[in-house]
């Protein structure tokens, strides 16, 4: 079983290191001191959400993050899936499948009703992967962002 480790604060250096990758592989421009900024407060027990280590704690092989939020359409707390990273070289082995059907299962016992993320159209394993997992497209929706 891929060990899943709540990161703490002093975790810091390695989510952020994680979270560059993740970055650099989608086009996501950022600098670090951001990322530091924006990962902080999830180590530090921010209401808002959670990371999450995956693999050995001293050399995590990826990452989870996600957010807290609340839904009248799922009749309480919702979670969304900020950002989930593999490293590549060990992709394929069915870790993510393991985290994303041991996380809700644990969130549930915290009142979680349900569980969002967000893929890229164009990612067709991605898609098949969290399909296989229970996570349904909602054909009428589509998520919009306003940057504020």
């Amino acid at each position: 079983m891929t060990a899943l480790n709540l990161a703490k604060p002093e975790d810091l250096d390695r989510v952020v290191q994680l979270v560059r990758d993740f970055h650099l592989e989608h086009g996501i421009e950022q600098d670090d001191d951001t990322r530091r900024a924006a990962i902080r407060p999830l180590l530090e027990g921010s209401p808002h959400g959670a990371a999450y280590l995956i693999g050995p704690g001293r050399a995590p092989i990826g990452y989870i993050v996600f957010c807290f939020g609340w839904s009248l359409e799922f009749a309480g707390m919702d979670g969304f899936v900020d950002e989930f990273y593999i490293r590549p070289s060990v992709r394929g082995r069915g870790i993510g499948s393991e985290v994303l059907r041991n996380l809700p299962k644990a969130l549930a016992g915290v009142g979680l009703k349900a569980l969002h993320l967000e893929v890229r159209r164009d990612n067709e394993r991605a898609r098949k992967l969290y399909k296989r997992l229970h996570f349904e497209p909602r054909e009428d929706y589509m998520l919009m962002t306003r940057r504020i």
